[in-house]
């Protein structure tokens, strides 16, 4: 028992327990799996009008189409990394592809808002599993420096340019087939890890031994739940509805409860102890602050690029093709950046780069045009992202004990989602009220409308900018350093 208890404690940085698979195709299986969670976070976007007419959604109720999916998704995101520990990875992971798979299948042939809806919501349960286990299993796959630098570059790069290949493939299916192949795609591309699941790592040899921590489980899933229907309530509802104000009471209470379930507890489901390392709580808080100014740039853009530049569906899901061949560029240079300089000034460039994408969108008006004024921030803020989510990934899986790799994982894409969450209804609220403002003592009419509107998104990216280097701060004060560990960052041997 011993023995057990310390292998399942030994660090991922010392290689000894990774699994004997072939490194190739298993990243790229897990790659692929996380490219289908990603992607359908925004591949609905450009469908909702389509998906509106055909099933009778009121306005109110169409949102729900997105925020089913993210509910789940960012709502059960912890128990899913963790029960992957508990439990092993690669079944976990097998089994959220499937589920995944099934759900996307059923929503593809709704015939009713609840059809749809529910089957969004099982999307969402899916990605909760299939997320954290396939980064934990590139870690285990990969031992720390180099090779893992270079893996978690191609993780990242999909991870990052998911939601702007979701809104091409969004427009492309909608416009030429139906908004209903934004569901069906995802069967195919979810038979493949399935079909190829003798690639799928096993991650640690043995699943880590212990108690389920329910209590744990309870409180924390329905803290970051309740958190997450307050955020994505706030868009139409605002901060003062009192179903909003409910859930964030109900997130403090659970919070409170979780942390002292899990200071007490002898097989915690999330242990303090995650949180110790500065480094690794300092990624967590930049991908908060990263998500947050993210979604709200895909956001405001798409509405902007197809209500003021009048580009069809087809056309605007390919506007955003820069950002993704920027970040597609960017990551593999960032992998091999970290190695030589750490992960700290790799984080640092991209969020200046992609703070800077977005002061340059604060200045949008009605009459900026893609190339001159759409064009090159997208680039700008590629390059940036690129830069940024790769150093993300390395820090939070680094020196992380094999039985927790999952977990940790876990709360950085929980981040993101808080993240995203948060900062769209934050950016959503500064841009009503700008346009409320601006709309006070204006001309009647269309013109001065969308003129009003157009300054809301601006002054919102204004905003954006803020989060960004907000984010850069605390990359200097908590990632940034020297420290007992240099994640990714090795010398080459006298």
């Amino acid at each position: 028992m011993k023995s057990s208890l310390s292998e399942q404690s030994r660090p991922l940085a010392s290689g000894a327990r990774v699994a004997r698979v072939r490194p190739g195709p298993a990243l790229a299986v897990l790659a692929t799996a996380q490219l289908m969670v990603v992607l359908d976070s925004s591949i609905v976007y450009i469908a909702l009008p389509s998906i509106q007419t055909d099933l009778g959604f009121s306005g109110t109720g169409l949102e729900w189409v997105v925020n089913a999916y993210t509910l789940t998704y960012g709502g059960l995101m912890l128990l899913g990394g963790r029960a992957g520990d508990l439990l092993g990875r690669r079944k976990v992971f097998l089994s959220g592809i499937l589920l995944f798979t099934l759900a996307s299948l059923g929503g593809g042939f709704a015939e009713d808002r609840s059809w749809l809806l529910a089957a969004r919501a099982v999307q969402g349960i899916g990605a909760a599993v299939i997320s954290p286990s396939a980064l934990a299993l590139v870690a285990n796959t990969f031992p720390e420096g180099a090779r893992r630098n270079r893996a978690l570059g191609v993780y990242a790069a999909v991870s990052g340019s998911g939601a702007a290949i979701g809104l091409i493939a969004g427009g492309m299916l909608t416009d030429w087939i139906s908004w209903r192949w934004v569901l069906f795609v995802n069967v195919p591309v979810g038979i493949g890890p399935l079909a190829l699941s003798r690639y799928v790592p096993h991650g640690s040899l043995s699943p880590r031994r212990g108690r389920f921590d329910l209590a744990g489980a309870v409180t924390v899933t329905g803290a970051v739940t309740a958190l997450v229907l307050a955020l994505v309530r706030v868009p139409s509802h605002g901060w003062q509805d009192p179903t909003t104000d409910a859930c964030l009471g109900a997130c403090v209470l659970l919070l409170v409860a979780f942390v002292s379930v899990e200071a007490r507890g002898r097989d915690p489901l999330v242990p303090l102890r995650m949180f110790a390392d500065r480094k690794r709580s300092g990624s967590y808080a930049v991908m908060l602050l990263t998500a947050g100014a993210m979604f709200g740039m895909f956001f405001f853009l798409t509405q902007f690029i197809q209500v003021v530049l009048a580009f069809g569906p087809l056309r605007a899901g390919f506007a955003f093709l820069p950002t993704s061949l920027a970040i597609v560029l960017t990551t593999q240079i960032a992998s091999r950046l970290i190695g030589r300089v750490g992960a700290a000034p790799v984080l640092l460039v991209g969020q200046i780069l992609f703070g800077c994408g977005l002061a340059w969108l604060s200045r949008i008006s009605v009459a900026t045009t893609y190339a001159e004024g759409i064009a090159p921030p997208l680039v700008l803020m590629g390059l940036g992202l690129g830069c940024v989510f790769v150093p993300l990934t390395v820090t939070c899986v680094a020196g992380v004990a094999e039985g927790e790799a999952g977990l940790a994982s876990g709360l950085l894409s929980t981040s993101q989602q808080i993240g995203g969450a948060l900062g769209l209804a934050t950016l959503v609220t500064v841009a009503t009220r700008t346009t409320e403002d601006r709309m006070h003592g204006a001309a009647a009419g269309p013109g001065p409308a969308l003129d009003a509107c157009v300054h809301g998104w601006a002054t919102a990216y204004g905003t954006a900018s803020g989060l960004a280097a907000l984010a850069a701060l605390v990359t200097l004060v908590a990632v940034g350093g020297r420290g007992p560990r240099e994640p990714g960052r090795h010398r080459a041997p006298r």
